[in-house]
Parts: C-alpha cells; structure tokens; sequence
C-alpha cells in the first residue's frame, strides 16, 4: 500500500472517528439525561467522559497530522482556500470542545455525588446540560463543514 493511501486511510478513519464518536456520546448523554434518572445519567456520564478521551482526543491529535502529511503527499499548497477554511473551522471545533470536555466531567461529578447520597441533581447540572446540548451544534456544524471541504476541494479564495 503507497504511502498516499495509508495516509488517506488514517485521516478517513480519523473523520469517521471524530463524527462518530460525537454523535454516539451526544446521543447517549441526550438519553440518559431524558430519564431523570440520576443513577443512569452518571453511568452514562462516566462512560462519556472516557469515550471522548479516548477516542474523541486520540482523533483530534492524529487528524491535523495526517491532513497536513496527506497534503504533502499529493502536492496541495496549505493555503488553499479549502484548506486554509478547514483548519479555520477545526479550531472553531476545538473553541466548542474544549469547554464540552469540561462540562461532561463536571456533569459526571455531579451525578455521581447526587447518586451517592441519593439526592436529585442540582439545578446547575441541567445549565450544564443545556450549554453542553447547544455547543455541540456548531461544533457538529463544523464537522460537517470540513468533510465537505474535504470531498468536494472547492476553489475558494480568501487572501487577494
């Protein structure tokens, strides 16, 4: 296999990676908090957490590499406009994610203590979980944004 297609391969892997992972875990943490029930939330939320770090973070690290290995390879200027668009939009991500990452341990931390003196949750749980909900829109938006760049390489130009 050339070196072009094992690139191509993990950075394909990684895109399927970061879109699926985040979809599963907003599913799941969607519903289990729809249960109300606090002992599943913080299962849930435990496992979240562990998925994002694992997958989610391990994805995030290898996708700028093989993007920037794979351009390399077939000869694409880091400046064209889709790419240059691309890595905009990948550190928007990034400005969504990082605060997510904290929220869902947060989260986590609360279901855990209200599930272990068997209390309801706090009420800052469920601002937690609204702003979590609504971070991930444009974060999923942006994904989706740079797959397409990706597929369709379309002539933008943004400097002059």
């Amino acid at each position: 296999m050339t070196t072009y297609l094992l690139l191509k391969f993990a950075h394909v892997i990684g895109a399927i990676v970061l879109i699926g992972t985040g979809a599963g875990i907003a599913f799941f943490m969607v519903m289990a908090h729809a249960t109300g029930n606090v002992t599943k939330i913080a299962g849930v939320a435990r496992i979240v957490v562990t998925a994002d770090f694992l997958f989610t973070a391990t994805a995030v690290v290898a996708q700028p590499i093989t993007g920037v290995l794979l351009a390399r390879e077939v000869g694409y200027d880091l400046g064209e406009g889709w790419i240059v668009l691309s890595i905009i939009l990948y550190f928007a991500i990034g400005v969504f994610w990082l605060p997510v990452v904290v929220m869902q341990m947060r989260m986590r931390d609360l279901a855990e203590a209200a599930e272990a003196t068997g209390s309801p949750l706090p009420a800052n749980y469920n601002v937690l979980f609204w702003t979590w909900f609504i971070f991930g829109f444009p974060a999923f938006g942006a994904i989706l944004g740079i797959l397409w760049l990706m597929i369709a390489r379309p002539a933008i130009t943004l400097f002059g």
